[in-house]
């Protein structure tokens, strides 16, 4: 989903460095200046290796971040961390593990893919193809819908020109296919929630639950719980939130005391209707930056420039 009012606030932002990224930091922060960003963070999923560059930058206030999976009463949800310290090695050794499991799995889902739709696939081609470390839903539907004759499969329809599903195909194959329950879904073994929210702490971090209208599929009622695990704020203000999401939500922060954040889920040609500020925020730009500043412990500090 797209919005027509775009903030200079954006706290969710994807680099080459998310397996489903395609954009390198230096470029992301180029478009964050051309735009007149004031507030951001670079969160890759599961990664902080983007971090360091994107603190270097002047002009734009940045602050680390990243997007980690974790696994709460058998969902997966996303939970975002900022203001901590990127460089204690926990993080490297939670991208290592996270990535050995990916690359067992690329296969795997190749080959339930191939079997769930009758779609006939390269998998060498798709394996070592450029960025291929990874190989998600969203690479195998790119190179499903790159087939000759593509159009002729019916379960190929709706992500092609003239289909209901042509925002965003590459996601959307993944979400309807690859992600949990779905036919091509092989599962990776993620930290915990508490263990997640325990470590951004433990490195003088903020933590907020990701796009909550999108991961907890209905399950609101599991946000009590949530939020008693310690989670300081909740992404209010989302590219996939309707209006009447973020209201919901917005009254769940207030009831709270949790910090109200906002995030496109900028990614690149893989969400190409989403855009840099695109998360529909109602709230003042100055106002969600004051608030942020406050949650932070400590206010400002050495990870965020």
């Amino acid at each position: 989903m797209s919005f027509g009012i775009m903030s200079k606030v954006d706290l969710h932002i994807h680099s080459r460095f998310s397996r489903d990224g395609e954009i390198p930091v230096s470029r992301i922060l180029e478009m964050c200046t051309s735009t007149g960003m004031k507030l951001i963070s670079i969160t890759d999923h599961n990664s902080v290796e983007g971090v360091s560059e994107a603190l270097e930058k002047t002009g734009i206030e940045v602050v680390s971040g990243v997007e980690l999976d974790c696994i709460y009463k058998g969902l997966n949800l996303h939970l975002l961390g900022y203001g901590f310290d990127h460089t204690n090695k926990a993080f490297l050794k939670i991208e290592e593990d996270i990535l050995d499991q990916e690359k067992d799995a690329g296969e795997k889902r190749i080959r339930l893919f191939q079997k769930a739709t009758g779609i006939p696939l390269d998998i060498e081609e798709i394996l070592n193809s450029e960025n291929a470390d990874i190989v998600g839903g969203e690479l195998i539907g790119e190179h499903a819908l790159a087939i000759e004759n593509a159009e002729a499969y019916d379960v190929l329809k709706p992500y092609l020109p003239g289909g209901e599903k042509t925002d965003m195909p590459y996601v959307r194959i993944y979400w309807d296919f690859f992600a949990p329950g779905k036919p091509a879904y092989v599962p990776i073994q993620y930290i915990s929630l508490p263990d997640a929210i325990k470590l951004i702490h433990e490195t003088n971090g903020i933590t907020v639950l990701a796009h909550p209208g999108q991961n907890l599929s209905g399950n609101y009622h599991l946000l009590p719980d949530i939020i008693s695990e310690g989670l300081d704020g909740i992404e209010v203000y989302s590219s996939y939130h309707s209006a009447e999401d973020a209201v919901y939500f917005l009254d769940i922060a207030g009831q709270n005391n949790l910090l109200v954040s906002c995030g496109s889920d900028f990614h690149g040609k893989n969400k190409p209707a989403i855009q840099l500020g695109g998360h529909g925020a109602r709230l003042d730009d100055e106002e969600i930056i004051s608030s942020f500043h406050s949650k932070l412990i400590g206010g400002k500090n050495e990870f965020i420039n």
